[in-house]
């Protein structure tokens, strides 16, 4: 298997399939609602802000994939929109899952030697580095979603 095709396999796992945590995005926010994703716990971020997070990055690497420049600011990570109910959290929850499939595809059909290369500017080291990053950053903060998720669960119990 290529180097670019094990990476998006890698990229798959964390959002779709099951991998070596034994969990998913999709799966973790399968029977999540809005008034879950949104509801705040403590000082905490919300589920769905680490989801925008997330995907926030996602969206600026498949941009740079796709050809254009690196969009993609830290402080406007977490600036998510509201989202006033289950049928908007619905909607965000299948552009993530669309835009993070269109990004394994693009890395699976990246040849090897494009992994080596500069990404958008030298600054941000290669193609690979990116993508193992996203990946990384992406299990981090699926770790906090799947506490967050047990915490809100447990208040729920409570109340």
């Amino acid at each position: 298997m290529e180097r670019s095709a094990q990476i998006a396999n890698h990229f798959r796992e964390v959002y779709f399939n099951g991998n070596r945590v034994a969990t998913n995005l999709k799966d973790v926010l399968k029977d999540i609602n809005q008034e879950q994703a949104t509801k705040k716990v403590n000082d905490l971020n919300t589920i769905a802000a680490l989801v925008y997070h997330i995907h926030y990055y996602i969206r600026a690497v498949l941009g740079v994939v796709k050809g254009g420049p690196l969009d993609a600011h830290d402080r406007y990570s977490f600036d998510l929109p509201p989202i006033a109910d289950d049928e908007e959290w619905q909607n965000f929850l299948a552009t993530v899952w669309q835009e993070a499939a269109i990004l394994a595809d693009r890395i699976e059909a990246l040849p090897d030697e494009a992994l080596w290369t500069i990404f958008s500017e030298e600054k941000y080291g290669t193609y690979y580095k990116n993508f193992w990053g996203i990946i990384e950053h992406s299990y981090y903060h699926l770790g906090q979603i799947v506490l967050l998720k047990k915490l809100l669960n447990q208040n729920g119990r409570e109340e």
